[in-house]
């Protein structure tokens, strides 16, 4: 977590017994328990966690623990909401390093975090006749490029923006 953006942060998980008998779902009940900030309290997880947060949290359990589990792909919807720059490198850096074992699904709207990627594929939801289509398109090396620089600056891709998505793709690899 102190490398996803999360400095000070600190993560436990509590276990209470519940009590005598037997439970439909074992015998202790289990909270993730987090400080965010240097300074506060350890709190509940799932009542203070941003979007943002539970997304760094998740992807930092399972860096933690991948070499103790064999799953074969894990999804990240949007694991880049509240980040940015050298925090967005961080969170593609990991990704890539969870790809060496597991095949990695990211929603991402940060070419930081896109740059990483194996393979980039392009979701367009289209809108006809009052009816809504989405297709998917894997993207060529040059198709790729041009849209890290589409990410980068909005509807004018230019020289600049190309050139920076292609260092930030050299960067990744």
């Amino acid at each position: 977590m102190q490398e996803l953006g999360m400095k000070g942060s600190v993560f436990h998980i509590r276990f209470d017994e519940q009590g005598n008998g037997v439970h439909f779902r074992g015998n202790e009940s289990i909270e993730f328990l987090v400080q965010t900030n240097l300074g506060q309290d350890m709190r509940p997880l799932r009542k203070i966690a941003s979007g943002g947060e539970l997304s760094r949290v998740s992807l930092a359990i399972a860096v933690c623990t991948n070499s103790d589990r064999n799953i074969p792909t894990l999804v990240y919807d949007e694991v880049d909401v509240g980040i940015s720059g050298a925090v967005a490198s961080s969170v593609g850096e990991k990704l890539k390093q969870l790809s060496n074992k597991n095949q990695i699904i990211c929603i991402t709207h940060l070419a930081q975090v896109a740059s990483h990627g194996n393979h980039h594929f392009k979701v367009n939801k289209i809108q006809k006749d009052d009816e809504t289509r989405t297709s998917i398109t894997k993207l060529t090396e040059e198709e790729r490029k041009f849209e890290l620089a589409r990410i980068l600056s909005g509807a004018q891709v230019n020289e600049k923006s190309l050139a920076a998505a292609s260092e930030l793709i050299q960067e990744s690899a």
